[in-house]
């Protein structure tokens, strides 16, 4: 990507951000780098794998759309395949750099980029990939539904798409929406108590719930199955959810009528039920490799 381009992209990032338009998620991810170690590398490797029901990915191109702080690229890495990362936000980019330093010095079937998904002529420059993988990042680029539209694009025909896409619960996806917008226009003090109040609440209610059901009411056991789904943390997952903004939702049979009007054949589908959280899907495009 071009120098100029790069620095029109990160210019336009930091304004969103300082005009409370947008979620600083590259921040929230250099303190989860931190967190990162080999039990966590190995969870988020095996759920890779078990999404896809693959045992490896040797030989296949896997493209990670908003890497965040890197590690399902890493993942996808240790599942032998060649990567490209890339994401919007600056520090997310570095991040990611940040990660293969460590883990994956000097390998050269790892590459990493900064640009958007709403850049056409930039997606156009990367050429197509048998992975197309990008999870909880297209209903947070501000323009979902063409983000959506471009990524299938990125698919060779017999490629895979797995995407994650948070769910409409209507009403509630309204109300979170405002919290999120009032987190990211917020100060800094403000937007710590936003987390915590938010995050005593879900922890209080999940505690009676838990009591109600005859089970151990402390949360000790639910924050480590956090760890071995993805290899992720609950404390910077609860920042990413309350800050998380843009913010855009939808069913899912909205996803699997959009995709499927493109080519695409749902093989695998899990979801939040009534929950907040991301739907996921995976989808192969029609035709042979």
């Amino acid at each position: 990507m071009p120098t100029s381009t790069v620095s029109q992209v990160a210019a336009a990032h930091a304004a969103e951000v300082r005009q409370g338009q947008r979620f600083a998620f590259g921040r929230n991810w250099q303190h989860f780098l931190q967190t990162i170690d080999e039990q966590r590398i190995a969870a988020a490797t095996a759920a890779l794998a078990d999404m896809l029901e693959i045992t490896s990915l040797a030989g296949r191109r896997f493209i990670d759309i908003g890497s965040g702080s890197g590690l399902s690229s890493l993942a996808a890495r240790r599942l032998g395949a060649e990567v490209l990362s890339f994401d919007y936000d600056p520090q997310c980019v570095a991040c990611t750099e940040e990660l293969k330093l460590r883990f994956a010095p000097e390998d050269a079937n790892w590459m990493i980029q900064h640009g958007s998904v709403l850049d056409q002529p930039f997606l156009d420059s990367l050429g197509k990939y048998d992975i197309v993988y990008s999870w909880g990042v297209l209903h947070q680029t501000g323009d979902m539904w063409q983000a959506l539209a471009n990524v299938g694009k990125l698919v060779e025909p017999g490629g895979k798409l797995y995407i994650s896409i948070y769910n409409d619960q209507g009403g509630k996806s309204v109300r979170w929406r405002t919290i999120k917008r009032l987190y990211c226009r917020s100060p800094a003090f403000v937007q710590t108590l936003l987390v915590l109040a938010v995050g005593a609440w879900w922890e209080t209610r999940d505690f009676f719930v838990r009591l109600v059901r005859l089970q151990n009411p402390l949360p000790f056991a639910d924050w480590a199955k956090k760890k071995q789904t993805r290899g992720m943390s609950v404390w910077h997952d609860l920042v990413d959810w309350v800050g998380g903004y843009p913010f855009e939702v939808a069913k899912p049979e909205e996803i699997f009528d959009f995709f499927r009007a493109r080519g695409f054949v749902l093989t695998r589908l899990k979801t939040e039920g009534c929950g907040h959280g991301c739907n996921e899907y995976v989808f192969e495009r029609a035709g042979q490799p």
